[in-house]
């Protein structure tokens, strides 16, 4: 087949430039690894709707939707609405104090997701999950912490383990090896982080309890990676296992938290963990995070009557609560919970996974597309039960890649290798367009 680089080039020479120009002044010319591919990253100058525009004035049709957080499209009118509102009449981006609409915000989550009685807000999903592993430890008095293979938590040290480890270097399926997945990330944090295997329940109870009384949390993505599903039992019994070993169980929702539902993957599925970490749509496309779960739990934080610092957890952030972030979550909310609109989202996902596997069959192509709701996947394998990581390390990466250049340089944008979304603002035409491209790009992958 012909190298989509080619033409991909030819439509994108000012992103080429730009690209240079940053290399000079940034690490890899980009801010944060994941927005890296080859030949060079696409840079864009606007956005509205379900649509991207690049430097060079090519328009694409978005799947990444900055990776998932905006479930309602580019510049949403409430979303944006929402946002001036609170910087006209705030008079200020941010307080640095306590304001209402942290309160209202927090009773919000209180009243939607089942585990958070009580509510606590960062900047990130990264910085969620931290504090919330923080606080299991400070609530347990362990040290130890177990993450599932594949799973991905964000770039602190915790959890920068065996997220995409080399099969020949991840040890057995039912018992896998710690394996770094950064470099400089010290020795000692290896050894204090337990590695589970996902959707394998007798394994992972196998080295849970071997390990029990070590361990103060078990942090999982409830929808690995956005898109691989739980067996049916195997959260619940995950729930079993971590309520019988006094461990904390966190649910890191910041994928599937208001995508799965209002109530996330706990409401999803019916089991409710002690703490979740929410990111992504919650700040309704600004940074934002939040960690939550049972009162006691978060209790460990309360600076009230501590003698500081040392009998309480110490959890900060100058900007954690941004009035005009949590006015844009608020407004997301908002708009999600008005009737139709997940089912709008959610068929949106179906029909492009319906488009993508019914062409991968009829050019008998070895792929599928596979996911959950307003996420999913595309895989090139013979494999048709995709169950964990280690099933998706072994697809076809590289024709995956040139498969969505085909798809970027017939004007539908996501990020190569990455995970499909949908928005509120896709409509029908964006999927005929985007159907058309799927077959294009099919067409040429199989040749």
């Amino acid at each position: 087949m012909k190298d989509p680089k080619a033409d991909y080039r030819k439509r994108t020479p000012t992103s080429e430039k730009l690209w240079q120009q940053a290399s000079k002044v940034i690490p890899g010319g980009i801010t944060a690894n994941v927005k890296y591919f080859d030949p060079y990253p696409i840079f864009m100058k606007k956005a509205k709707g379900s649509k991207l525009y690049d430097v060079d004035g090519n328009e694409y049709i978005d799947y990444c939707l900055c990776f998932g957080p905006l479930i309602l499209g580019h510049g949403h009118p409430a979303v944006v609405e929402a946002i001036k509102k609170q910087l006209d009449e705030g008079g200020t981006t941010v307080y640095g104090t306590p304001n209402e609409i942290e309160v209202k915000m927090a009773n919000k989550i209180k009243s939607l997701v089942p585990c958070a009685e009580m509510v606590r807000f960062t900047n990130s999903g990264l910085e969620a999950t931290l504090h919330a592993i923080r606080a299991a430890r400070a609530y347990t008095k362990r040290e130890k912490i177990a993450k599932f293979e594949g799973h991905y938590h964000g770039a602190y040290d915790s959890v920068t383990i065996s997220i995409t480890p080399p099969l020949d270097q991840a040890g057995p399926d039912y018992a896998p090896i710690p394996v770094s997945n950064s470099a400089g990330l010290p020795r000692h944090i290896l050894e204090n982080t337990l590695v589970l295997p996902f959707n394998d329940l007798p394994s992972t109870e196998k080295l849970v309890r071997k390990h029990g009384n070590e361990l103060a949390a078990i942090i999982i993505e409830p929808v690995a990676r956005g898109f691989l599903t739980p067996d049916t039992d195997f959260l619940k019994g995950l729930r079993t296992l971590t309520e019988e070993n006094g461990i904390v169980l966190i649910f890191d929702e910041v994928m599937t938290g208001f995508r799965l539902g209002l109530g996330g993957a706990q409401e999803y599925f019916g089991v409710i963990p002690d703490m979740v970490a929410l990111g992504k749509i919650v700040g309704g496309g600004l940074p934002a995070g939040v960690f939550a779960g049972k009162a006691e739990i978060m209790a460990v934080m309360s600076p009230v009557g501590s003698k500081y610092p040392y009998d309480h957890l110490f959890h900060t952030g100058t900007f954690s609560g941004c009035p005009a972030v949590l006015a844009a979550g608020l407004a997301t909310i908002e708009v999600l919970e008005k009737p139709g609109v997940y089912n709008h989202i959610n068929w949106v996902a179906e029909e492009v996974k319906k488009c993508m596997n019914n062409v991968f069959e009829d050019y008998e192509i070895a792929a599928q597309a596979t996911g959950v709701g307003s996420m999913f996947q595309c895989l090139f394998t013979p494999q048709k039960q995709i169950r964990n990581y280690r099933d998706t390390a072994k697809a076809d990466a590289k024709k995956r890649v040139n498969f969505d250049l085909e798809l970027i340089n017939r004007g539908v944008y996501v990020k190569p290798g990455k995970p499909f979304y949908t928005c509120l603002a896709h409509t029908k035409a964006d999927l005929e367009k985007t159907f058309e491209a799927i077959k294009e790009a099919t067409k040429t992958v199989a040749k």
